[in-house]
């Protein structure tokens, strides 16, 4: 049986493999939030045909791979940084802010709290309440913000609760941390996967607040984790500048700079992702919901969070039921304010979400 210390991260699969005799391979992972139509066929294609890439160095500026972002995201190509993932954006940010007290908006990815840890700050959670499905209270959020804090980090939309803030709303703790001069770092990995993407996306606002910072990654939407492939965007150019002068240069390799320049422009690719994912979410949603066993909060992401509302049921055992037939979901109870009732997963494809509902119903 699964002992609560052995809590699989989505990137798991080898210790899937060594614990239960499972070759990763045969697993199907609903736990790494990654799109189930894997990479852009354009940026495949334009890889194999540019694999020589690797030869040169890339450009220390990058400044195609900027102007392409700038492109997408809708911002100036001198406000677009880009790094070896999030995970490094993250910590050049934070190592340049050196904030002492960050207000982290949890439960949420603990990545934040670990930074902020190493360059020797403390971090506090502001709870995201399940009286409220998780849906953060914006006028009560706001009194918890003071003089005190120099850092505010938010998932936007936010892991493992799948719910989000609109831009609307942002602008009102935006305006509360500007006037406490309290940086922000806003982490929309999941951005493009929300319905209504322009509503919920922050990176217009980066146009007004220079205390403002939205990181992105190819990781999910894109289905490239491996690329190791972040970007960051924001109006502060004294910041970004001094993060410039700090970075160590060519962190990211030519062909993940290619494959930045061409998976961008993959229209087709983009349409298709969220036509499956809005759809899937809705069908999964609706049919879960209609469980009386799962209280379930509607996601606004590529994943879903539900709570087991069944006597002896728990997320060890479910994910110890799912596994045995290759099936990989997220015990959440390592997550801040979330116990061993909670469990994630994401929309696969239609037949694959299919097999994971008759699995999970065959315990709930």
């Amino acid at each position: 049986m699964l002992k609560h210390k052995d809590h699989f991260h989505g990137s798991d699969l080898e210790k899937i493999e060594e614990i239960y005799g499972i070759r990763k391979e045969d697993i199907t992972s609903f736990s790494a939030n990654v799109n189930p139509l894997g990479i852009s066929p354009k940026m495949r294609e334009a890889l194999i045909t540019h694999i020589d890439a690797i030869t040169s160095y890339p450009d220390r500026e990058y400044a195609a791979l900027r102007a392409r972002i700038g492109e997408y995201a809708g911002a100036p190509a001198q406000n677009v940084l880009v790094g070896n993932g999030s995970t490094e954006l993250i910590s050049l940010f934070i190592q340049m802010e050196h904030p002492k007290k960050a207000l982290i908006l949890g439960p949420t990815y603990s990545e934040y709290e670990r930074e902020i840890s190493l360059g020797g700050g403390a971090s506090l959670y502001y709870p995201l309440r399940e009286e409220h499905d998780f849906i953060l209270d914006v006028e009560d959020f706001k009194k918890h913000l003071n003089e005190s804090l120099n850092l505010l980090v938010i998932c936007n939309p936010n892991n493992p609760t799948s719910t989000s803030i609109s831009q609307k709303d942002m602008r009102k703790i935006l305006d509360e941390c500007k006037r406490h001069d309290i940086f922000v770092i806003v982490d929309e990995t999941y951005v493009e996967f929300a319905p209504d993407m322009d509503s919920v996306d922050c990176v217009p606002l980066t146009r007004y607040y220079n205390n403002l910072v939205i990181l992105r990654g190819v990781s999910k939407f894109f289905a490239s984790p491996g690329l190791r492939l972040g970007y960051a965007v924001t109006g502060n150019r004294e910041l970004l500048k001094a993060i410039d002068s700090h970075k160590d240069p060519w962190t990211i390799n030519s062909l993940a700079a290619l494959a930045g320049e061409i998976m961008f422009t993959d229209t087709g690719y983009i349409q298709k992702t969220r036509e499956l994912i809005a759809s899937e979410r809705e069908r999964v949603y609706q049919e879960l919901s209609s469980w009386g066993s799962l209280k379930v909060y509607r996601p606004t992401a590529n994943f879903i969070l539900a709570r087991i509302e069944k006597e002896g049921v728990t997320a060890d055992s479910l994910f110890e039921h799912a596994i045995r037939q290759g099936l990989m979901i997220r015990n959440c109870s390592t997550f801040p304010f979330l116990d061993n009732r909670y469990f994630r997963f994401c929309f696969m494809l239609p037949e694959q979400n299919t097999l994971l509902l008759k699995c999970l119903k065959e315990l709930l």
